[in-house]
């Protein structure tokens, strides 16, 4: 079934153009109808990143959940992964994060949990769909029966105190000194924090959000501000999370990135060590490195694939009972503690590797080599290009000259109309003429 309103990560647009005060209202209706389950007393949190449009939605999903008789309470800005922890922890029927993730600030979306924390299945996100498309005028609450919205305090401190928990009881981060880039958003003021009360000397940037500067020239997307501070304050290492922290890339104390699949291979190896895999494996998609496939079999240890995505990485551990999951963009997802990718505790548990080790997190974080990688985008117009029949050749005759010596992944992506073609393998020649030729077939049929 083809999706109207939702992407592979909640519905994203232009704020005030795709994103508008009147479909929020209308997905705060339907969604609330949704998930209005039992006789009790409906409630939903919402929390949002730093934009100034956050302002705008946040009101409109307000009064679309009160409208069908749900309570809203309000968390303010707080990281994704806090919003589905505190779905749960306040046993709410529905979480709410307002964000466009590591868009710019004039995008924004909304992003909806289940009462388990969970995003949300197809199925459900095809039933809201429907209802949005519908009248709902008469499925909305009687005068009596509206719902009430309120400001909920303290829940920066409960976030701080579970992301600690994720490390054992007399766990210090004493001696290391850690500069953290929380991108402007939502973690601006919980991370700092947290690193700070964990014993970390910690030096914070991106943390002076003003609606319009979130993920701009800072945090996991664009970390070279935090690779210059590391190297200035000589600092052991950097954290750079994106405008709504469920990401994370590290940035090692000479200032190099330490990406998403290096963070995999270290939390999976310790795990493994442990005692603590749930199965010996770690789902990622078929955007991770093939050096990092390599890396995992020689430790006895399976890459399951899925399409991009953290819900489909999610999906999967749930399936087949993995624990450990996630991207190379840095979306982390440790089942054991969250229901969702959470850079902070993402981070913390690197954290505990290069304590426990006491060696520089260069070499902590480096665990293989990767494989040279081409990654290029195709942007179209309309139709499905990945259908053509010329396209379908090019990609099959790429896919035999790399002859089982690397990978192709070519697919549309799930937020904007463009193409993405990605090679690798051991010929980083190869890889980039193969990736052209594609690109080439695939620009003359967008055209």
């Amino acid at each position: 079934m083809v999706r109207k309103f939702f992407g592979t990560d909640g519905i994203r647009g232009r704020a005030n153009s795709t994103i508008t005060p009147e479909l929020a209202l209308k997905v705060g209706q339907a969604a609330g109808l949704t998930f209005q389950r039992g006789e009790h007393r409906h409630r939903v949190v919402i929390g949002k990143d730093t934009r100034l449009s956050g302002y705008m939605i946040e009101t409109a999903l307000i009064a679309g959940f009160t409208s069908v008789g749900m309570d809203v309470l309000q968390l303010g800005p707080m990281p994704t992964p806090a919003v589905a922890m505190l779905t749960r922890s306040m046993r709410a029927d529905l979480g709410v994060m307002i964000s466009a993730s590591h868009n710019p600030y004039d995008d924004n979306g909304i992003k909806l949990f289940g009462p388990d924390g969970y995003k949300l299945s197809d199925d459900v996100e095809h039933a809201i769909e429907r209802l949005i498309d519908a009248d709902m005028a008469r499925k909305l609450a009687k005068s009596p029966d509206l719902g009430r919205a309120k400001r909920i305090d303290g829940v920066h401190d409960r976030y701080i105190e579970f992301a600690k928990r994720t490390l054992p009881r007399n766990q210090s981060l004493d001696g290391l000194r850690v500069v953290v880039d929380c991108a402007n958003g939502a973690a601006y003021k919980v991370a700092p924090d947290a690193l700070w009360e964990l014993g970390a000397e910690v030096i914070a940037i991106g943390v002076e959000p003003d609606g319009f500067n979130i993920n701009k020239e800072c945090g996991s997307t664009d970390p070279a501000a935090l690779c210059r501070k590391v190297r200035e304050m000589r600092a052991d290492l950097g954290i750079a999370l994106d405008g709504d922290a469920d990401r994370v890339v590290l940035v090692d104390e000479r200032g190099h990135v330490v990406d998403g699949d290096q963070l995999l291979a270290v939390i999976a190896e310790s795990w493994k060590e442990d005692g603590r895999l749930a199965k010996p494996g770690v789902v990622a998609t078929v955007m991770s490195n093939l050096g990092l496939e390599r890396h995992l079999r020689t430790i006895g240890l399976e890459l399951v694939r899925t399409p991009v995505g953290d819900r489909y990485v999610l999906e999967r551990m749930r399936e087949q009972g993995y624990n450990v999951g996630g991207e190379p963009s840095g979306h982390i997802v440790l089942s054991d503690y969250a229901t969702t990718g959470d850079g902070l505790v993402a981070a913390l548990q690197i954290l505990a590797v290069v304590n426990k080790l006491d060696r520089p997190v260069s070499e902590v974080c480096h665990r293989f080599d990767p494989l040279a990688q081409v990654l290029k985008n195709v942007r179209y117009k309309k139709g499905k290009p990945l259908e053509d029949a010329k396209v379908r050749s090019a990609i099959s005759d790429a896919e035999v000259r790399l002859n089982g010596q690397g990978r192709l992944v070519v697919r549309p992506s799930g937020t904007e109309p463009v193409i993405r073609v990605m090679g690798e393998g051991d010929d980083p020649i190869l890889v980039e003429e193969v990736v052209d030729g594609v690109v080439e077939v695939l620009t003359q049929t967008a055209a």
